[in-house]
């Protein structure tokens, strides 16, 4: 007897290619420009093994030397170092009982199918988070760290909360380039507390409708994820961060679309029946990139194939490798 499928309604092949595409465009960071694809990390993330190594050439650093006929002229080198990224390979299962769909009345596996994308574009945002943590707990990047809190509610002043005045000491981490600084993420405190000093602009989007937030002419990224911590005594200490387009570079592989041995679907996208449960299943694999650009991940302690939002976090993982002002990330500390 003939019968409607889950396989009838996704194929697995283009699903696959949907939701990687949905999820970079619902993505708060990739709409502001933090996170930006790129291709040839695709290729990276596609290839076999745990890491990818992107080596590069250090700027030169040789001062000035005078003519002279009386001296030789020193001899100077170029260097290279290495940018290190882990290779991310997730998974996620949904399952449908039959039940669930007559009684409801409606389709909840369609429903899961509308919003895989939204799912893994907030699992990103904790990843990248996750990776915030961790960089700015190593002291290599203590250049691109403003700490101006104070861990107690008696010690806090105009001069340890975030306003238009730190934020300019903020942006000037990045000294001569701060301007690559484009957007600012901050929580949802934090942007309350400047909206009351009447300091965040909204202005509306290319087509007109939706209002975007601004801070100093940058676009605000509004995130309840980002960190927060009681101090040592009676405050509270927020972290907000200033990126530059492209501080973070994402590349997705598209897993084998070959159809699955005894199975239904691709490596991407499996489909499963469990016949004596009445339960339909889908399976949604991953195998990405998503890395802040200039800090290598040195896996110095990661137990397994890819590495946890808890290991993203631990700071003995990160490495700064290239120049402070050209890591396109600030952080800042401060009190609301």
């Amino acid at each position: 007897m003939a019968k409607t499928a889950v396989a009838d309604i996704i194929i697995p092949t283009e699903f696959e290619k949907y939701a990687i595409e949905r999820t970079a465009e619902l993505s708060n960071f990739g709409q502001c420009g933090i996170v930006e694809h790129a291709p040839e990390f695709d290729a990276l993330a596609a290839g076999g093994g745990r890491e990818v190594k992107m080596p590069f050439w250090k700027d030169l650093t040789a001062t000035r030397q005078l003519l002279s006929d009386s001296a030789s002229l020193t001899v100077n080198k170029i260097t290279s170092d290495q940018d290190i990224a882990r290779i991310q390979n997730d998974a996620q299962v949904w399952s449908v009982n039959h039940l669930a769909k007559v009684i409801s009345g409606d389709d909840p596996m369609q429903a899961i199918v509308d919003l895989v994308a939204a799912y893994w574009a907030r699992i990103d945002e904790g990843l990248i988070v996750s990776c915030l943590k961790g960089m700015f707990a190593a002291a290599s990047l203590s250049g691109n760290l403003l700490a101006i809190h104070s861990e107690s509610v008696a010690g806090q002043s105009a001069a340890t909360r975030l306003n238009g005045a730190t934020f300019v000491d903020a942006c000037a981490k990045l000294g001569d380039v701060s301007d690559r600084l484009t957007a600012v993420g901050m929580h949802s405190a934090t942007e309350a507390a400047l909206r009351k000093l009447d300091l965040i602009d909204f202005i509306p989007d290319s087509e007109g409708k939706a209002q975007l937030r601004t801070f100093q002419g940058r676009r605000v990224i509004v995130d309840d994820n980002l960190p927060t911590r009681a101090g040592s005594t009676d405050g509270t200490v927020y972290t907000t961060y200033l990126f530059g387009q492209g501080a973070f570079a994402k590349g997705a592989a598209l897993l084998d679309g070959e159809p699955l041995q005894d199975g239904h679907g691709t490596e991407g996208v499996e489909l499963a029946r469990v016949p004596l449960d009445s339960d339909s299943v889908l399976i949604n694999r991953r195998r990405y990139i998503l890395h802040p650009r200039g800090v290598k991940f040195n896996s110095a302690s990661v137990a397994g194939d890819s590495p946890t939002n808890a290991e993203l976090e631990t700071s003995s993982n990160w490495t700064r490798v290239y120049e402070n002002k050209n890591v396109r990330i600030v952080a800042v500390t401060h009190n609301n």
